[in-house]
């Protein structure tokens, strides 16, 4: 019988090849489980199995769980990964513990405005759209060393580095070509004088391209949790 566990472990197994093939310790590589579509007690079933990441792509959806899953609240860390629309900045804030996908100043100004200063600072990334493709979110490349600067600079806020869903590709030396600019991107800004240390890239079809290419988080849903639910039908930007 296919278990969350099961998944989990075999998921970690993967992990450690594609470390070991990039001479890298595994200990390198974080491992987000991504929630998204699947309820509080799949949240609860990989938590039981040592899991305490979690990524969610839609704003109230993750509120419902992180209020059902409230007795767990001190050993899990939310993660947002999703699309974030400037009227549910707020509740992120209030909430979250990173998000992944800041993809415009404005974003970023809102959370850093509205994080409570009774937490930490919540932990971002800016979301790059490392392959041009004009369905996706994301700033360009040559926007964000501009954008970076800025947000470093922003209260209540810890820009810890750089975030890309990259398009598809079906081998893996066309999969690391994405992770490879994102990298890059990396290193450049590091040489610019800002302090990163995080590369979120990486998902179920591609994490070993994306170890291959330094990824310290990979964001790995239906290898862990199974095929996507349907998607429920929802309110824009939830």
């Amino acid at each position: 019988m296919v278990t969350i566990k099961g998944n989990i472990q075999q998921v970690r197994a993967r992990i450690s090849r594609a470390c070991e093939a990039a001479q890298r310790p595994v200990q390198s590589v974080t491992l987000l489980c991504v929630s998204k579509t699947f309820g509080a007690d799949a949240v609860r079933e990989a938590h039981a199995a040592g899991e305490r990441r979690f990524g969610e792509n839609y704003v109230q959806e993750a509120l419902d769980k992180i209020a059902a899953l409230g007795d767990l609240r001190a050993s899990l860390e939310w993660h947002l990964i999703g699309p974030l629309q400037s009227n549910k900045t707020r509740a992120v804030a209030e909430q979250f513990d990173w998000v992944h996908s800041v993809d415009r100043l404005k974003i970023a100004q809102r959370l850093s405005e509205q994080r409570p200063g009774s937490l930490p600072p919540l932990q971002v990334c800016l979301q790059v759209n490392i392959s041009g493709e004009a369905s996706k979110s994301g700033l360009a490349p040559g926007e964000v060393p501009a954008v970076a600067k800025a947000v470093a600079a922003l209260p209540r806020l810890k820009l810890r580095g750089l975030m890309a869903i990259p398009e598809p590709e079906g081998d893996l030396a066309a999969q690391r070509v994405p992770h490879r600019a994102l990298r890059e991107l990396l290193g450049q800004l590091r040489a610019e004088g800002l302090d990163l240390d995080t590369l979120s890239m990486g998902m179920s079809a591609d994490l070993e391209a994306a170890i291959l290419e330094g990824a310290t988080l990979v964001r790995i849903g239906s290898a862990i949790f199974g095929a996507r639910a349907i998607a429920r039908a929802r309110a824009p930007g939830s």
